[in-house]
C-alpha cells in the first residue's frame, strides 16, 4: 500500500505533464546502464564495438560516489532496471543496488545478463541476494539470462562460442538459489531478430519447458544506444505478427494457472504484442508515449535520456553538468524539448519497457489488460 500511495499521484499527473500543463514529476521507472563493457559480439547490437570504433562517445563511467549523489536527488522509483553492456562486469554492482534500494526504494530490481562469465555472475549476485534478504526483503529481484536461439545458433547470434551452454548452466544455478531467496525470479529473454524469427516457436517452447519464472521477448530494433542504426536486424511486420500469434496463444493457454502477479504481467504482454504489431505496421505512435515522463534512462556516464531508442541523438543533458541533481536536469529546458519532440509524434518504436508504462497510462489499453485478467480468472 505504501508504494501505491506514492505512485498513484504520479500516475494522475503524468497525462497533465504530457500535455505541458504541469511540470513533470519524478519517473516511476529508471533504467541505468551501469557499463558499456560487454564480452558479447551480438549481431543485433554493436555496443561491444564502442571502445574500438566510437571513442568520441567514451567518458569516465560514474563512480559509486557520483551514483549516490544522483540517487539522493531522485525519490521513489518503482522499477529499477539495470542494463549494459554486461551489468555484472561492474565490480560494484552490489553496492549500486544497495544504494538504489536505500534512496530509490524500488519494488522491483531487474538485471539481464549474457551469461558469458557465469562464475563472475554468481560471485556478484550472492552479495546482492544477501543485501536484499537482510535489508530489503520486500524487493523482487529478477535475473534474466539472454537466450536468442538453441545450441550453436545462439552462439552465432551472440558471437561467442559456448555461450548457449553457459546460459543453461547459469539459469539452473540461479534457480537453485530460489529455495533460500523466494523473492528471486529467474527469467529468460529472447531478442527477436531476422536471425531467429522463423524458429521463434521452437525457441520459445524450449525456453518455456525450462520452467523459467517468466519468459520475455522483444523485437530487435534500431537504438542509438546500441550503435546499430544502420544494421538490418528487424524482422518484417508479417513475420513478427506470426511470431506474436504463437506467444499470444501460449500465454492465454497458461494464464489461469498463474498466480495473480503473473496473470497481471501476462495480461500486459498480450496488450503489448497488439500494440507492437500496430506500431511496426503503421509506423507511428499508436497511443501516447510517456518516455521522458514516466521513464528515464541513465547512461554509464551520467547522460539522461527519455529512452534508449533516441539515446545519444536526443539527450536531455548530463548530470555532471547539473551538479548530480536529477530533479534540476529533469525540469530543464533540454529535457522539455525532448518531451515535446516525443509528444509531437516525431518518433515511434515498440520498446517494451516504455510500452508497459504507456499502456498503464492509457485508459482504453489498461481496460483491455483488466479484461484479460478477468477472462483468465473466469476460465
Amino acid at each position: 500500500m505504501g508504494y501505491f500511495r506514492e505512485v498513484f499521484p504520479k500516475l494522475l499527473c503524468y497525462p497533465l505533464a504530457y500535455r505541458g500543463l504541469v511540470p513533470p514529476g519524478m519517473p516511476i521507472n529508471l533504467t541505468f546502464s551501469v557499463t558499456n563493457l560487454c564480452q558479447s559480439k551480438c549481431k543485433t547490437c554493436s555496443i561491444w564495438r564502442l571502445y574500438r570504433e566510437h571513442p568520441d562517445k567514451l567518458k569516465a563511467e560514474l563512480s559509486l560516489d557520483e551514483i549516490e549523489r544522483i540517487f539522493m536527488t531522485m525519490g521513489h522509483i518503482y522499477v529499477f532496471n539495470i542494463s549494459g553492456g554486461e551489468p555484472f562486469l561492474r565490480n560494484d554492482i552490489a553496492e549500486i543496488i544497495a544504494l538504489a534500494c536505500k534512496y530509490l526504494t524500488p519494488g522491483i530490481v531487474h538485471i539481464p545478463t549474457n551469461a558469458i562469465s557465469p562464475r563472475l555472475v554468481l560471485k556478484r549476485i550472492r552479495p546482492i541476494l544477501k543485501i536484499l534478504k537482510t535489508k530489503y526483503p520486500h524487493v523482487r529481484l529478477t535475473i534474466k539470462p539472454s537466450l536468442d536461439h538453441i545450441g550453436d545458433s545462439h552462439d552465432k547470434i551472440r558471437g561467442v562460442k559456448g555461450n548457449f551452454e553457459k546460459v543453461i548452466g547459469l539459469f539452473n544455478r540461479l534457480k537453485a538459489y530460489k529455495a533460500d531467496y523466494p523473492n528471486l525470479h529467474v527469467e529468460l529473454g529472447t531478442v527477436i531478430s531476422r536471425w531467429n524469427i522463423t524458429e521463434i516457436a521452437e525457441i520459445s517452447e524450449f525456453a518455456i519447458d525450462l520452467s523459467a519464472d517468466s519468459y520475455r521477448n522483444e523485437i530487435a530494433e534500431h537504438r542509438s544506444e546500441m550503435f546499430n542504426m544502420d544494421d538490418s536486424i528487424t524482422p518484417n511486420p508479417a513475420e513478427y505478427r506470426q511470431a506474436v500469434e504463437f506467444f499470444v496463444a501460449r500465454i492465454k493457454r497458461d494464464m489461469k494457472e498463474r498466480v495473480l502477479f503473473e496473470r497481471i504481467t501476462h495480461a500486459f504482454r498480450l496488450i503489448y504484442y497488439q500494440l507492437a504489431i500496430r506500431i511496426m505496421e503503421e509506423r507511428r505512435q499508436i497511443i501516447p508515449c510517456y518516455a521522458g515522463i514516466s521513464n528515464a534512462h541513465m547512461t554509464p556516464y551520467g547522460d539522461i535520456w527519455a529512452c534508449c531508442t533516441l539515446g545519444y541523438e536526443k539527450s536531455m543533458g548530463n548530470l555532471r553538468d547539473f551538479g548530480y541533481d536529477f530533479k534540476r536536469l529533469w525540469a530543464g529546458a533540454e529535457a522539455q524539448e525532448i518531451r515535446d519532440f516525443i509528444s509531437g509524434g516525431n518518433c515511434f518504436c515498440p520498446l517494451a519497457n516504455q510500452a508497459y508504462s504507456n499502456i498503464l497510462l492509457h485508459p482504453p489499453s489498461l481496460a483491455c489488460v483488466v479484461k484479460e485478467i478477468v477472462k483468465a480468472r473466469d476460465k
